[in-house]
């Protein structure tokens, strides 16, 4: 087990500077990139042939800095971070005595059978896991039997823990949220169990920018519905600890394939904390942040309209791919960023500033209020 100091147990106050975002941070760590599944456009690149993994103790260091930080969460994702599984289970206890939500994304391959489901995630919950995301879906299910899925779902809603089901989505897909909602075991379950299940659909996307993959109608992105596309929230809110030692400024998907978003390593001193700087340095990636990479990409196809991109990208990760490796879309960028500074400077502004101190007044007068009435009522 890796010892909390008592030093941070008790002191756990923000330690970063004032920056751009002022929101909530995440670290999402990847102990490997070693999976037992080889699905086609894997987001991290993961397979069982790739043996990368990170060090207990640099997850650790990780940890503790976050903690100094005031990062708000800690997820635990791959590759199958539950095949570092004695390694993970000390990270998740390390976490919780640093006062950490923990959250752990798994494609269930342990959970073989009812008895070593149940018993496996009593041990994720004694170690102070707060919730599980397991990964179903076309893909994974080539690997992990949807049976697995199952037990492990029913084995956490059984113990009332929080657990989300993500299904991949494509056009044609012959597994879907009905598979596992309607499965007699998890149909079994009563109301009150179930209320513990959320099951939602993502699209799984090409890792090239140039494939263009089916999707269910109005799913990818079109001018009819560029509108409903906001800012990436996981740029600069999500700094993921990679198995080789990088550190990237987003969730993870795809990550490994683009240099500029991985921002800092491990050989740094307080690599969080550099990678934070790097990050919020970058012009692009506060653009991405607040405007989103569907919009940067329609932009720069209204500067050049020889880029197409309609009905290209339902996910936004791969969109995030074409922005960075199309070389039209970076020549725009590179040529005319400057024209949108003062649109972005305001979209940070309203975001980290008017609308939070907005709502802080609002809060305050509707104490100050409720205070009056019950002053009211109680001389009544």
């Amino acid at each position: 087990m890796i010892a909390a100091p008592a030093e941070t147990r008790t002191s756990p106050e923000r330690q970063l500077p004032p920056h751009v975002y002022r929101g909530h941070r995440t670290l999402s760590i990847m102990p490997t990139f070693g999976c037992p599944a080889a699905c086609n456009d894997c987001g991290t690149l993961s397979s069982p042939r790739d043996r990368t993994r990170l060090d207990l103790e640099t997850i650790s260091a990780a940890l503790h800095e976050a903690r100094k930080l005031g990062f708000y969460n800690v997820v635990f994702t791959g590759g199958e971070a539950t095949m570092r599984w004695d390694d993970l289970l000390a990270s998740i206890r390390l976490a919780r005595d640093l006062r950490f939500p923990v959250r752990l994304v798994t494609n269930a391959h342990w959970a073989r059978d009812r008895t070593v489901a149940a018993a496996k995630l009593d041990l994720l919950i004694e170690a102070g896991l707060s919730e599980i995301n397991y990964s179903t879906g076309d893909e994974h299910v080539r690997f992990v039997p949807l049976e697995h899925v199952v037990n492990a779902i029913v084995a956490a809603c059984e113990r009332s823990f929080r657990v989300h089901v993500m299904i991949e989505l494509r056009g044609q897909s012959s597994l879907g949220e009905d598979d596992v909602r309607r499965h007699p075991r998890v149909e079994a379950l009563t109301a009150e169990q179930l209320k513990w299940l959320a099951v939602s659909p993502s699209p799984w996307m090409p890792l090239n920018h140039e494939t263009v993959d089916n999707y269910p109608e109005d799913l990818a992105t079109t001018r009819r519905n560029l509108a409903s596309r906001g800012g990436c929230a996981s740029v600069l809110r999500d700094y993921t600890l990679q198995a080789d030692g990088r550190v990237g400024a987003c969730c993870g998907l795809g990550l490994r394939l683009i240099p500029e978003l991985n921002v800092a390593t491990v050989k740094q001193r307080d690599f969080l904390r550099a990678a934070i700087a790097e990050s919020e340095e970058d012009f692009l990636k506060l653009w991405i942040h607040y405007q989103g990479p569907e919009r940067i990409v329609a932009w720069a196809a209204s500067k050049n309209p020889s880029i197409e991109w309609e009905g290209f990208y339902a996910h936004r990760c791969q969109a995030c791919h074409r922005l960075y490796k199309d070389d039209a879309i970076r020549a725009v960028v590179r040529d005319h960023w400057r024209e949108v500074v003062g649109e972005v400077v305001q979209c940070a502004w309203l975001d980290e500033v008017f609308v939070p101190e907005a709502l802080s007044r609002s809060c305050k007068t509707k104490r100050a209020e409720a205070q009056v009435v019950g002053s009211a009522v109680g001389s009544a």
